[in-house]
């Protein structure tokens, strides 16, 4: 399991208040939402120029998965995959797990800016709150898409035959970047009700195994008994995945109804978080 990422230096999370302070010229509000949330995206991807570590580490686990365990079940052939090599099933739930993995700690970053002050000074910007948290969640999904390119790297390295066309290359990202707001925000939600660092990392800690065994990443959901097969259905990981197998190993997939999924759990992510904010910064 995917150790909980390091606290952000300071430095950086001071460094592009700048952009958030500017008061916004009048405009539409529709119009001030988008520019505030690419504001708050780049103040978050700063704090990734000063620290690279994280994500080399994270590196670690996807190659043993998919060296190991991809390998072994390969040789053995006892799940179910279409006729497929077992390595290249389990690939892009591999590139689905790993990403999740960037996002589901988020919240354990938002905690951290609330005891050091940082999330006090966002809260009294004009930024508004749902913009605060959209560009944090898409300042993770930019984070999982260099995840998502180290992962497919190793991949392709390890034989994995994936498809290479630019236009599903685009939906792939789409793929990761929406999974990762999703599951960005989820963590963010459950920082604001548990409100600590340790008990936040302890519920990472606990659901991030339950979200990837119960989800098709590592086996056809029909193999699955029914009541996981129920849980799978509801679980926004199956859908990333469907989604990912489809764009890059071409299989059939329902890829509008995916994205549908997608895009309707990040818009509720993003609105819960939102509305939990307030109550992590008292």
């Amino acid at each position: 399991m995917s150790a909980a990422p390091a606290s952000p230096p300071p430095a950086s999370a001071d460094g592009g208040f700048g952009l958030l302070l500017v008061p916004p010229r009048p405009r539409p509000a529709w119009r001030l939402i988008p520019a505030r949330v690419v504001a708050m995206c780049v103040v978050e991807l700063q704090k990734l120029s000063h620290d690279r570590t994280e994500l080399y580490t994270r590196a670690i686990q996807p190659a043993l998965w998919l060296l190991i365990f991809g390998e072994t079940f390969t040789r053995f052939n006892v799940i179910p995959t279409g006729g497929m090599a077992y390595r290249d099933y389990l690939a892009p739930g591999i590139i689905a797990q790993s990403t999740m993995f960037v996002a589901i700690f988020y919240g354990i970053h938002i905690i951290w800016e609330r005891d050091s002050g940082v999330l006090t000074k966002l809260l009294v910007t004009p930024t508004p709150r749902a913009a605060l948290i959209a560009g944090k969640a898409f300042a993770a999904g930019v984070k999982a898409i260099v995840q998502a390119v180290v992962v497919v790297l190793i991949a392709a390295l390890l034989g994995v035959s994936m498809g290479w066309h630019p236009l599903r290359l685009l939906g792939v990202i789409a793929a990761v970047v929406l999974g990762s707001v999703f599951f960005s925000c989820l963590s963010m939600t459950i920082a604001g009700i548990v409100r600590t660092r340790d008990r936040m990392l302890g519920i990472g800690q606990a659901i991030t195994m339950p979200l990837f065994f119960a989800s098709n990443a590592l086996y056809p959901i029909t193999a699955m008994p029914e009541w996981l097969q129920a849980i799978s259905a509801i679980n926004p990981l199956s859908y990333e995945v469907d989604a990912l197998r489809g764009l890059l190993l071409g299989v059939p997939s329902a890829l509008p109804l995916d994205f549908a999924v997608l895009a309707v759990a990040s818009a509720v992510g993003i609105a819960a978080a939102s509305a939990m904010l307030g109550r992590l910064a008292h």
